[in-house]
């Protein structure tokens, strides 16, 4: 049974199986083949739009009566439901997703920074196997599709390549790895450089091995206290306060102490290994931390009152080019479709930079360029 996804009025309706979608009065949301049950029968989580792995989870095919989604003007509202039925399979690539168009392989790039030579070195995987550009993420990380395979296993060539790349430091961690940080970080802006947070982040998560229970959709977001990622839903993170100093963060409303910059890698790691222990690693184990019994309270402990300074907002930055707090100059390309194929790649390489920065737009910065 496929899943199916679709919007009404703005809101998202997620499911298994959906034959068909109406607007109230009257609304029916077909589940195949079992007897009519309604919403507000699953165990629910606050209503909400868009969160990262909220999908209608049931065990079996169920009818449903959508009275839990009604809203006051009569539409269907989307209610998340975590209770889950099996591990999820977002892919990497030991673990490759299947679509029409063939093998998807998800490479996770902690803070979106990438060398400019790897991301050459994955859009020739791209042409050689794939549908010839990478395909750049909400998460910022990359991905490759359209790959010929085997009964799902992907050609040894394929891996070799990606692995070449130096982009899967950890073969058993690599669906862990996923780590969202303001891309300006450390360059132009922002309250804190968390560069050093995100590489010490990445090295902590990669060296426990309790962490390979995590799921592929756990999501780290580690705001330098600008606001450009302080509404992004999210399982870990922070907000900084000063150059120094952050607020930790558990689930979408859950804040946690002031911690020193210098430790907040080994904090973070501290509370995914508490939840890994809470959530277990069975077939309907909470992939998120708003999935667990109390949510992101239970990992912190004690909630805290959100500090005043992380009530900040900033959209994203303007394409094209942005003065750095050093003198030098980055340059924000707006990446069509958000596939990097030959032709973005030497776009890129004509700046002469050494690395770019992945946003969570589906854009590039490149970044450190003296002539630009």
């Amino acid at each position: 049974m496929g899943t199916c996804r679709r919007r009404i009025c703005g809101q998202q309706v997620f499911g298994l199986g959906i034959n068909r979608t109406e607007r109230l009065p009257g609304p029916v949301v077909q589940w195949r083949r079992a007897p009519p049950v309604t919403l507000t029968a699953a165990r629910q989580s606050r209503i909400r739009t868009g969160f990262p792995g909220s999908w209608l989870s049931l065990t079996g095919s169920t009818t449903v009566a959508p009275t839990a989604g009604v809203t006051p003007y009569g539409f269907w509202h989307h209610v998340a439901v975590t209770e889950r039925t099996r591990r999820d399979l977002c892919p990497g690539l030991l673990r490759p997703w299947i679509a029409d168009d063939g093998a998807l392989v998800r490479v996770r790039v902690p803070g979106g920074i990438v060398p400019v030579a790897a991301l050459g070195a994955l859009v020739e995987v791209a042409r050689a196997y794939g549908d010839g550009s990478v395909h750049l993420t909400s998460r910022a990380n990359l991905q490759v599709r359209g790959i010929e395979h085997d009964g799902g296993r992907l050609p040894g060539a394929v891996v070799a390549g990606i692995v070449a790349t130096g982009l899967v430091p950890s073969a058993s961690h690599e669906l862990v790895r996923n780590i969202l940080a303001s891309p300006l970080t450390g360059r132009s802006g922002g309250r804190a450089d968390l560069r050093p947070v995100v590489a010490g982040l990445d090295a902590l998560l990669c060296a426990e091995p309790r962490l390979t229970a995590l799921t592929g959709r756990f999501l780290f977001v580690l705001d330098d206290g600008r606001g450009d990622l302080v509404e992004r839903d999210l399982d870990l993170g922070l907000v900084a306060l000063g150059p120094d100093t952050a607020q930790l963060r558990a689930g979408t409303s859950a804040w946690g102490p002031v911690v020193r910059l210098d430790g907040a890698a080994a904090a973070l790691t501290g509370l995914a290994v508490r939840f890994a222990g809470l959530a277990g690693n069975r077939p309907d184990s909470p992939w998120h931390v708003d999935e667990l019994p109390g949510s992101g309270a239970a990992l912190l402990g004690s909630v805290l009152d959100r500090a005043d300074r992380t009530r900040v907002s900033t959209p994203p930055p303007a394409l094209g080019r942005i003065v750095q707090d050093d003198g030098r100059v980055a340059v924000h390309l707006a990446v069509p479709g958000g596939r990097v194929d030959a032709a973005v790649l030497d776009e890129v390489r004509a700046l002469g930079a050494g690395e770019i920065v992945v946003t969570p737009h589906r854009t590039l910065l490149v970044p450190d360029l003296e002539n630009a």
